[in-house]
């Protein structure tokens, strides 16, 4: 009896929630790998950088991805388009958030605000009311959240009006994105396809800002590595695993997840950069675990 109740949970949990953390595990380094870019590279080029070529490396994969382009009807059409402009909204505005409201408060307020957008999404485009275990671990993991940078001192950035509206923005932008691509998924299509098509056309549209930047620090062995890195870990295989954690998790779950994000950053600051945590850093880490420990645990059906 028991294994007919505990397997289900089990794979649930294999194809949903683990996938998603999976995600911001490697999203985590994003902040790593970003700060070891050349001094010449400008903040939402190396974001645009690692959005364009890894938009082309999930659409060139994702099967059936030209497939959903082409035979899309109207509304899907518009709906992908707009997916795709919110892909592209998130690093045209964190990165410069970050450049003026610092790492810190802007990581905060993106990853803080994106679980509450989402929620609010789904309530209004598919009349579903996020029920109150989500708004506890919200609350938990956005607490432990803002616990664990602010504790850690890093809030550096001067927190300006700009700062925190770009930080709301890219926040907006990531939930928009994420409830599309869930409600796309849901609708029968692969999770493969819908990433590709949404980050190849997120990709298209920070082009012109790749381009119009200076790109000499592309050439460069640094440079070069980290936007591999952007692209082939944070985009291609990141996404990949999202889309895929997407098809058996609910977009306002999915990015109350991803708050472990921060957690992640921060844990690499301490053993790769040789940061250390206060003793409230690592409450504000535990807080955090335990807001997502809620949502990874399945609930039992009775």
């Amino acid at each position: 009896m028991s294994n007919h109740t505990t397997l289900p949970a089990r794979c649930r949990l294999a194809r949903g929630p683990l996938p998603v953390l999976g995600a911001a595990v490697l999203w985590g380094t994003t902040g790593t790998a970003s700060s070891l870019a050349p001094p010449g590279a400008h903040a939402a080029a190396v974001g645009a950088a690692g959005l364009t070529l890894g938009g082309l490396l999930l659409f060139l994969t994702g099967r059936g991805a030209p497939v959903l382009v082409r035979s899309a009807d109207t509304r899907t059409r518009w709906v992908l388009v707009l997916g795709a402009l919110a892909v592209a909204g998130y690093p045209l505005s964190f990165y410069p958030a970050v450049d003026r409201a610092g790492v810190a408060v802007a990581t905060v307020i993106t990853l803080g605000s994106a679980p509450v957008f989402s929620g609010l999404l789904v309530w209004w485009t598919e009349r579903v009311r996020p029920t109150r275990r989500w708004a506890a671990a919200t609350v938990a993991a956005v607490t432990g959240c803002a616990v664990l940078v602010f504790g850690a001192g890093a809030a550096g950035g001067d927190g300006n009006a700009a700062g925190v509206l770009l930080s709301l923005i890219a926040g907006a932008s990531y939930a928009l994105y994420a409830v599309i691509a869930g409600a796309l998924i849901r609708r029968g299509h692969a999770s493969g396809a819908v990433m590709g098509a949404l980050f190849a056309g997120g990709g298209l549209v920070t082009l012109p800002v790749l381009l119009s930047a200076d790109t000499a620090w592309l050439a460069t062995i640094s440079g070069a590595l980290v936007a591999l890195h952007l692209a082939v870990l944070t985009v291609f295989v990141a996404y990949r695993l999202f889309g895929t954690g997407l098809r058996h998790t609910p977009a306002s779950v999915a990015t109350t997840l991803t708050l472990a994000e921060p957690a992640v950053a921060a844990l690499l600051g301490v053993v790769v950069v040789g940061e250390r945590l206060s003793a409230v850093s690592w409450a504000g880490m535990a807080v955090l675990a335990l807001g997502l420990a809620v949502l990874r645990t399945p609930e039992r059906r009775r």
